[in-house]
């Protein structure tokens, strides 16, 4: 792939659900419209890009609180124009010191106090700001706090999973008083209200980001935790701080994309990329069943890898240099068939979902690709009574095997879904991009960047193209809208696909384009979500 052909692509007449967002002076695509409103209102107020992420992160906060929440994670990957310079930042949180796998004889619960680890986005605010923000740590949170406090138009989404978990999650009093005040979830239309929630981020404007793990609010949690079942202490939250670190990086193609690093399975996409770029995809027919069947087992031999040598870096003994390797990508390439679908593979060898993602640009060269979640939707479902903050149950992701790297410990971060990328040429951000997903989020992500790089595509496109998603073994769910002849040579490869509506797939795709002549931003927003893409 050239840098021609994918602006050429820029080119192409192209009829989709909406158009691409161009601009010089900033771009916001994030998967609510009000998060991306308020992004790209402090930009426009002469905020920095940090500003606007602070300030958009904490607004999905409040308007998708199914997807992520105070109480969850988050990853980033920062690049700083002026400097030159890219950082991942993980703001995941560990188990709390006191866990044991003996305490989990029956596993870890995926709803309940059990299932909470300390958690790290109002960590990853603070540290943000610290670092790299221009504006009052208040006034970045008063969208949030306006939202909370005042009450916004519950949209369809926010209307169908609160009433969706109600049956699982109205028991939990807490929950239900925050969700539920009528009985029942709102209804699309309705003023939705979070007074506890606005109290909490009203302590944070006024005390700082602190506050949540050593001051009134970590009083708070540490206590309703300690009346019940849970493991998190005052000298847990006390302890947590996030970690910068640099990104992995690969070639692919002659683009370079940076990924996160461990505990995120950021590596997983980057294997994945290494693996396909030893096929000639950008020769075949785009989302025919060639290219399709290609990059679904380059997938699974990924997977296999993640299961078997994926943990936290600081316990366990770090294999992720090999499995992003052009010579690890090679052996494990000979393993595909192109013919036929392999129900599983072997690991290499080595020598011993629910979630929200925003993209931010601003017209000083300046980018971020952060992500943040509390796992499943609505998380634990543990809301910390009097403080409107929803817990997430990030403790399910470890394993109980002893022998796994990612088995459970007190202190140690469980393996994490969330990852985001940016793909530069000769030196610069070319795309800043990335989706929730759970497992799905490396899938997606793959297609999106084959999409950009091997085909063309413009941002718009990429986000709406048409998915499939491995639901593992031969099981392939494809959405309406690939060529009728790929659903059927898929099936003749051994794939057992099954047929979704259009856009009915997972991911929330945000991606924006930086143009490598002019500058000019350029975004694509997926229509699977309630969220846009905004410009200055």
């Amino acid at each position: 792939m050239t840098l021609k052909k994918i602006l050429d692509g820029l080119e192409r007449p192209y009829l989709g659900t909406r158009g691409m967002v161009m601009s010089t002076g900033g771009v916001v695509s994030a998967a609510h419209y009000l998060a991306s409103k308020t992004g790209a209102t402090i930009l426009d107020n002469g905020g920095n890009f940090i500003d606007a992420a602070i300030a958009t992160s904490a607004v999905l906060n409040v308007v998708e609180p199914y997807n992520s929440h105070l109480g969850g994670d988050a990853f980033m990957l920062i690049y700083s124009g002026s400097d030159d310079k890219l950082t991942a930042l993980n703001s995941s949180g560990p188990a709390p010191a006191a866990a044991s796998i003996q305490d989990f004889p029956e596993g870890v619960p995926v709803r309940g106090q059990l299932a909470v680890e300390v958690p790290g986005q109002v960590g990853a605010w603070g540290l943000l700001h610290r670092e790299f923000a221009t504006m009052p740590f208040s006034e970045l949170l008063e969208p949030a706090l306006r939202y909370a406090r005042d009450g916004f138009p519950c949209n369809v989404r926010l209307s169908v999973a609160i009433n969706s978990a109600s049956s699982e999650l109205r028991a939990m009093k807490p929950f239900s008083d925050a969700f539920m005040p009528n009985g029942r979830g709102p209804r699309p239309g309705e003023i939705f209200v979070q007074s506890d929630l606005a109290r909490t981020l009203e302590i944070l404007s006024n005390d700082g980001p602190g506050a949540f793990y050593s001051g009134r609010i970590a009083e708070m949690i540490a206590s309703s935790f300690e009346e019940g079942e849970g493991l998190i202490s005052e000298e847990d939250l006390a302890g947590y701080s996030p970690e910068i670190l640099e990104p992995l990086h690969i070639n692919y193609r002659g683009f370079d994309v940076f990924e996160q690093p461990p505990v995120s399975q950021g590596h997983i996409l980057l294997e994945e990329l290494n693996i396909i770029e030893g096929f000639p995809i950008e020769n075949m027919k785009h989302n025919g069943s060639e290219a399709v069947h290609l990059m679904v087992e380059a997938l699974k031999l990924s997977f296999a890898d993640r299961y078997e040598f994926s943990g936290d870096p600081r316990c366990e003994q770090p294999f992720v240099d090999a499995l992003i390797s052009k010579g690890h990508a090679g052996s494990r390439r000979e393993l595909i068939d192109a013919e036929s679908a392999s129900p599983s593979y072997p690991p290499g060898e080595m020598n011993r979902g629910d979630t929200t993602y925003f993209a931010i640009a601003d017209g000083d060269g300046n980018a971020v690709s952060f992500i943040q979640s509390l796992f499943h939707g609505f998380g634990s479902g543990v809301v910390v009574p009097g403080t409107g903050i929803l817990m997430n149950n990030r403790m399910t992701g470890f394993s109980l095997d002893p022998s796994s790297p990612n088995c459970l410990k007190g202190g140690k971060r469980t393996m994490h879904t969330l990852n985001t990328y940016m793909v530069f040429h000769e030196g610069s951000p070319l795309y800043i991009g990335g989706t929730p997903g759970g497992d799905k989020q490396v899938q997606t992500n793959l297609q999106v960047i084959t999409g950009l790089l091997d085909w063309g595509l413009n941002p718009q496109e990429a986000a709406e193209n048409p998915r499939w998603a491995w639901q593992g073994v031969l099981d392939l769910e494809m959405e309406t809208g690939f060529p009728q002849d790929t659903y059927e040579e898929l099936g003749s490869r051994g794939h057992r696909v099954n047929i979704i509506r259009s856009w009915g797939g997972s991911g929330s795709v945000q991606v924006i384009m930086v143009h490598p002549e002019s500058g000019a931003l350029i975004a694509g927003s997926d229509p699977r979500c309630d969220g846009c893409a905004l410009g200055l």
